[in-house]
């Protein structure tokens, strides 16, 4: 018997960035770079990163409920990038690199909204976070070389400079 898996569409910046920390979380059984929060139907790459279509740079983060809350998820999603930025992260900076939450259902919604009053409180950053928190309408999934992209490509200079300092800062991958 398969344990049923839930799942949350987030972007926190670079897609590279954010799959490659979620695949390093026991209880992610799935990752999908993709495309979500705009307007172009079939986004690709090259449009989205022109910033023009709305759309963010995500990642679809598959999950057993039973081993991984969703509030668990969450406060990875808060540590892995920074929450406060509009429309930037580190240098990669425009609208499909914000910080975004697109909940499927009204549970995930008020768990995320919850999740964010938590880190507002909490004072972890001096300022108030930016991220938007959205139904999903439609999740289209980036061109197949995106997938595992850190994994394939550790040696490029975004994965050395970039990810592979994030992964180390939060514990998930060692020299």
């Amino acid at each position: 018997m398969t344990e049923d898996l839930d799942h949350i569409v987030l972007g926190g910046g670079c897609f590279w960035c954010l799959e490659a920390v979620y695949k390093r979380i026991e209880g992610v059984v799935t990752t999908r770079p993709g495309y979500a929060g705009g307007y172009l139907e079939n986004p690709d790459y090259k449009t989205v990163c022109a910033g023009d279509t709305g759309h963010a740079e995500v990642v679809e983060i598959g999950f057993r409920p039973s081993m991984l809350s969703l509030n668990a998820v969450l406060d990875i999603f808060w540590m892995a990038h920074d929450p406060t930025t509009p429309d930037r992260q580190g240098n990669d900076v425009g609208p499909q690199y914000r910080s975004i939450i697109l909940y499927a259902n009204q549970t995930q919604k008020t768990i995320a909204e919850a999740s964010m009053a938590a880190l507002e409180r909490s004072n972890t950053y001096s300022v108030p976070p930016v991220t938007q928190i959205v139904p999903l309408e439609t999740f289209w999934p980036a061109e197949a070389y995106h997938k595992d992209y850190f994994e394939g490509n550790r040696t490029q200079g975004y994965c050395r400079l970039v990810i592979a300092p994030k992964l180390r800062k939060l514990n998930l991958m060692k020299d």
